[in-house]
């Protein structure tokens, strides 16, 4: 019997592998009585989804369209939850009450934490440390983040946390409607330039851009991708040159990409969004299960190269259930 519940919203929420993360953790963690699953739920049944839970459980994991409707609920607690409004993590506190009709089992303090962004500083991070890299905190790297949608922003917020990026290019189909990019660029990266946006359909700033960059992270969805891995292709034939960056694609089926394998196939280091959807499962089950308690994981990547043999192991656990579900 689960007395601790957790579960990810969304819609559409099939697809889903955050209970074969979370609950790989579980195990590992011998939390026998807790129980991770998934339930289709759009904005317009939050409301109702939330008001009829009751105290086994603990948090929420939040997709789309469900990362800003989830906000009048609770309390931003971490730095990217406050900056950016956005939250995937929802952790219930059952010793703060609040009676409330509509509520039958009265309104839980309810902690909101972005975890995406911590997801993709770590998943470089883990890369990094891997090959060996080591970049100098001086801000003299670039980023291309390829879209500007939601994941876009929490790319842009993992950038501005590495001391290593000192510029950011956005390359979208519709520059400018994301006007929430650029005020964060400013506020966390103390460059003279820390910010531009290209045009998507610009294939010339697009791959002079990417040919330079650190960082690539595309964050488009679906095959939306697969033109640009077509013009790194074509480029290629008459540039000798190779594409030195570290590639991130959010998207991690079909495995891998055709964009990462242009880009691999052209010089250029890739990593899938499985990386990214392990790290932000993985801080979401230390916050959900009270491990790190409510100290808000801003610093996340600190704290984990200096975590003890057991949580190397609850990682180590969660990435084999996820390339067994791969």
């Amino acid at each position: 019997m689960a007395n601790h519940r957790c579960a990810v919203l969304g819609k559409p929420i099939a697809h889903s592998l955050s209970p074969v993360l979370h609950n790989a953790a579980y195990r590992s963690l011998n939390l026998n009585d807790w129980l991770y699953d998934k339930h289709e739920v759009g904005e317009d049944d939050l409301d109702a989804f939330l008001k009829g839970l009751d105290s086994t459980w603990a948090g929420l994991s939040l997709t789309m369209p469900l990362k800003r409707t989830i906000q009048p609920y609770g309390t931003p607690e971490n730095l990217w939850a406050k900056e950016l409004r956005v939250a995937n993590t929802a952790v219930f506190d059952w010793n703060d009450i609040t009676d409330d009709p509509a509520w039958p089992h009265g309104k839980p303090a309810i902690k909101l934490y972005n975890t995406d962004v911590i997801g993709i500083q770590l998943a470089f991070d883990h890369i990094n440390r891997e090959l060996g890299n080591h970049h100098a905190g001086d801000r003299a790297g670039t980023a291309l983040i390829i879209g500007n949608g939601n994941t876009a922003t929490s790319a842009l917020a993992a950038c501005c946390m590495m001391p290593e990026i000192g510029h950011i290019t956005v390359a979208a189909r519709h520059p400018g409607r994301n006007a929430g990019l650029k005020p964060v660029a400013e506020k966390f990266i103390n460059t003279h330039n820390p910010y531009d946006e290209i045009e998507l359909s610009d294939t010339s700033a697009l791959l002079n851009a990417a040919r330079t960059a650190t960082y690539v992270i595309n964050t488009i969805p679906g095959l939306a991708a697969n033109g640009i891995a077509n013009v790194i292709n074509t480029d290629s034939e008459s540039h000798a040159e190779p594409y030195s960056g570290l590639l991130l694609d959010v998207v991690y089926n079909p495995r891998p990409t055709r964009l990462m394998q242009a880009w691999r196939a052209h010089g250029g280091r890739a990593i899938g969004g499985e990386e990214m959807l392990l790290y932000q499962a993985l801080i979401q089950v230390l916050l959900m299960t009270g491990i790190w308690d409510d100290d808000p994981p801003s610093d996340a990547d600190k704290r984990l190269q200096g975590t003890t043999t057991e949580d190397d192991h609850l990682e180590i656990a969660m990435r084999n259930a996820l390339e067994e579900a791969l």
